[in-house]
């Protein structure tokens, strides 16, 4: 009987700590490019070389770089900061949004802002999304040897 519960433990593994890590440097480093670089970024961003931003970046960097703080920071106490992998995921949701609806009317969509808004936005939410899981599965479980 005690092997069958110790197969059944559920574990966080070391690389969801490294993904979580890599998930908020990443995070930070494309809010960083935003805020410090944005008006360059978007231009780029619209593959046109005459376009003028009209939106400013400064603020959705200063929340990206915000974010990226708080993933990584989820990444040294995962099953007790829960609440920060959650935060990282309506985050980056909330970043999507927000480049949709501000940005996506004046840059249009193209390769680069489709780029953009999958692989530095959309695509973190499926490993951020199993580890939060994976967290939640872990505390239940040690929450529930602690009763016994």
């Amino acid at each position: 009987m005690t092997e069958e519960k110790n197969s059944a433990f559920p574990i966080f593994p070391m690389p969801m700590r490294g993904l979580l890590l890599l998930t908020g440097m990443y995070t930070f480093a494309i809010g960083a490019f935003f805020r410090y670089f944005g008006q360059d970024l978007l231009k780029w961003l619209s593959l046109d070389p005459a376009f003028t931003a009209i939106s400013s970046s400064t603020a959705l960097g200063t929340v990206g770089m915000l974010l990226g703080f708080l993933i990584f920071l989820s990444a040294f106490y995962p099953l007790s900061w829960r609440y920060l992998i959650l935060a990282g995921i309506v985050g980056k949701i909330v970043l999507a949004l927000w480049f949709v609806l501000i940005f996506m009317p004046e840059l249009d969509w193209n390769k680069r802002t489709i780029f953009h808004l999958v692989f530095n936005e959309l695509i973190w939410l499926i490993p951020l999304s199993i580890i939060f899981l994976r967290s939640t599965q872990v505390k239940k479980y040690i929450d529930s040897r602690k009763e016994e």
